[in-house]
């Protein structure tokens, strides 16, 4: 069975990059739709809304070095939870855990 992509997988996407994480720039994602009902609705992202938003994105200004720093701070934050005791690292070890005992478990 095929899956399509659900473009309200891209509107959370561009709300999660650009309000929560404020590590990127919207290109005009304002409601979520069905794959295929975006033109009925009338909600397209047009070429010069990416290509204002790849412009916004690679900006040398001061908005974009924050955008950067913001960045660089969530991949240290990322790369910590991922070693030994970090978040990422406790909770596969508790997974692994947890799946080795129900594999040992008698039937």
């Amino acid at each position: 069975m095929i899956t399509w992509p659900q473009f309200s997988e891209q509107f959370f996407n561009e709300k999660l990059i650009v309000q929560i994480l404020k590590i990127g720039v919207g290109v005009g994602v304002e409601v979520s739709v069905r794959w295929g009902e975006e033109e009925k609705l009338g909600v397209l992202v047009e070429k010069h809304q990416v290509e204002k938003a790849i412009d916004m994105l690679m900006d040398g200004g001061e908005e974009g070095e924050n955008r950067r720093v913001r960045a660089r701070e969530l991949a240290e934050i990322a790369r910590k939870s991922l070693e030994n005791g970090g978040s990422s690292y406790c909770n596969m070890s508790l997974l692994v855990r947890d799946i080795l005992e129900e594999i040992t478990k008698s039937p």
